[in-house]
């Protein structure tokens, strides 16, 4: 049984932002609670074989600090950026055949990626940790196991 996490980023909301969206880093509120997340996480020993992550800052300020608490190293995905969908799941799920994997990305993709697999309709809050068990990677299915909103994994 193969696990997948699915983890989205913290909050990075800036309300004066005039940037690009895509260049939007996590607030110091998504950091500090980031690293809460990753500190639960590292306690209650999820241990994934590999992260990857979108490209985007504010999805990969988020892997970056789950993977120091877990002492493992982060792979950009770019595939993992807004518009994830099931054939770049495949191919990832292809690549990395037989290894628990973390992605971290942006909603609405990991919600949607949810439901692909298990047909479970749920929204992803910031910082939300899924675990979805695996029993086939082509097509995609197996069982959402738990659905943790950082509120939990804090306390």
């Amino acid at each position: 049984m193969i696990k997948l996490y699915l983890l989205r980023h913290g909050q990075a909301d800036w309300p004066d932002w005039n940037r690009p969206d895509d260049e939007r880093p996590l607030t110091a509120k998504g950091k500090k609670e980031m690293h809460e997340v990753a500190a639960a996480l590292a306690a209650r020993e999820v241990r994934p074989d590999v992260i990857l992550s979108s490209p985007l800052p504010r999805a990969l300020q988020t892997a970056q600090i789950a993977a120091e608490a877990l002492s493992m190293p982060v792979t950009v995905e770019p595939s993992l950026a807004p518009g994830f969908g099931d054939t770049a799941l495949r191919k990832l799920l292809t690549q990395y055949t037989g290894r628990d994997v973390m992605l971290v990305g942006h909603e609405p993709s990991l919600s949607e990626t949810v439901e692909s697999i298990t047909g479970a309709v749920i929204v992803m809050p910031k910082a939300g940790l899924v675990r979805i068990d695996l029993s086939a990677i082509d097509p995609p299915e197996g069982e959402l196991r738990w659905l943790i909103p950082p509120k939990f994994l804090k306390e």
